[in-house]
């Protein structure tokens, strides 16, 4: 089978101590748990494996914040963990037209909501949902389940738009580069499919609609404030994660992967020998939007983190995808698992008006996809999907503990 990156180079991207955007309270950036409950192998469900043993370390053998909401009977929802409050209701609209309404929105008679940026939408994203992607995209599976929690928030399969995935949930994230050729792109997050991607803001077709629900509270929610150890760990005072410095320096399937942090748990890696391998929530918290490699070179990472440097599958520079511990439950059982792209979210699109398939960034980097968890690469050879996901399997790993 073939690996993609074999010319793999380990780069620092900044010498500084500390980070904050601000000073943000300890927690006052709290992960929400993804509220996956059940294990699987390269396939299906399985009982949860033993330390030691194959798959043992996914996403639902840790429990973090448990999602916990509080209906106000207002038409608001208080999210118990982050402190935000959230319009329970939704509207389909456009970016302008999001940017208009939230100017004079009032509702519960509050009147400083906002957009909520990429993290604060992300952090609705509950994994005990099922992907109702399927070849039927006109119709809901009988399996599909949405990845919100439906108890306390309107959800609606195709609200903004043909397809039954059509639910993106708008952020305020612009993405700092451009995608699928020169389009300024926006971030959502899918809430019928349990990914995140970068959309045009306008197509040729006009204006593309999203889902928006507007938040407010918690400023401070998505900041992180990074200290460096000095030991080859990184802690964030706001998530109260400590996160290796480094990465794996190499790509390796999803069970490879959660067995590497078996090993270097044997090792005291660091002094340590409780690492894990991050849900998809908590690698997401370290993503920073402020970098793209097409805007100023670099991994959409804080400098403090040391990345691999990859060759892509047009071998021009780039930087990895990585693993999560989190399962994306699908209509085929649980074969794909959730990486989080730090580099370009790179697809094969195919130009309609020349009919040739060209390599380009579909999504943006800071995207969240799935691959599938073992396989050749090399079937994938136009990617997968509408825009061609690059599908690469040997994705890479850097690990996280809790302070």
């Amino acid at each position: 089978m073939k690996k993609l990156f074999i010319l793999p180079l380990v780069i620092s991207l900044g010498m500084v101590n500390t980070y904050a955007q601000t000073t943000p309270s300890a927690g006052q950036y709290k992960i929400v748990d993804t509220d996956q409950q059940k294990c699987y192998d390269n396939q299906r469900e399985v009982t949860p494996p033993e330390p030691g043993k194959a798959f043992y370390g996914q996403d639902a053998q840790f429990n973090g914040n448990q999602p916990s909401y509080t209906d106000n009977g207002d038409g608001t929802i208080t999210d118990n963990v982050t402190g935000l409050m959230w319009q329970k209701g939704f509207e389909a609209m456009t970016y302008e037209q999001a940017l208009t309404k939230v100017k004079s929105f009032n509702l519960a008679n509050h009147t400083d909501w906002r957009i909520p940026s990429i993290k604060e939408a992300y952090s609705l994203m509950l994994y005990s949902g099922v992907d109702a992607s399927s070849r039927q995209m006109n119709q809901v599976p009988p399996s599909a389940k949405p990845f919100v929690n439906t108890d306390y928030f309107d959800f609606e399969y195709g609200a903004n738009g043909d397809r039954i995935i059509d639910t993106q949930m708008m952020s305020s994230t612009i993405y700092k580069g451009k995608t699928m050729g020169n389009n300024t792109t926006v971030f959502g997050v899918n809430l019928a499919d349990g990914r995140i991607k970068g959309y045009p803001v306008s197509t040729p077709r006009g204006d593309k609609k999203h889902t928006v629900r507007f938040v407010r509270g918690n400023s401070h929610y998505g900041i992180n404030n990074f200290e460096d150890n000095g030991d080859g760990t990184i802690s964030d005072l706001s998530t109260q994660l400590m996160w290796q410095q480094t990465d794996s320096k190499k790509g390796m399937n999803w069970e490879e992967a959660l067995a590497w942090v078996s090993e270097r748990n044997k090792e005291n890696y660091l002094g340590y020998n409780d690492w894990r391998l991050p849900n998809a929530k908590e690698l997401h918290s370290i993503l920073d939007y402020s970098n793209a490699p097409q805007y100023n070179h670099q991994a959409a990472i804080h400098p403090l983190f040391k990345i691999t440097k990859i060759k892509d599958e047009a071998q021009n520079d780039n930087y990895p995808f990585f693993w999560s511990s989190t399962t994306l439950a699908g209509q085929r059982g649980g074969q794909q698992a959730i990486y989080i792209c730090f580099g370009e979210a790179l697809g094969f699109m195919k130009n309609r008006r020349s009919n040739t398939t060209e390599l380009m960034d579909v999504h943006g980097a800071g995207a969240q996809r799935s691959d599938p968890k073992v396989g050749d690469p090399d079937d994938y050879p136009q990617g997968h999907g509408p825009q061609g996901d690059v599908i690469r399997i040997y994705n890479y790993v850097r690990m996280v503990r809790n302070l």
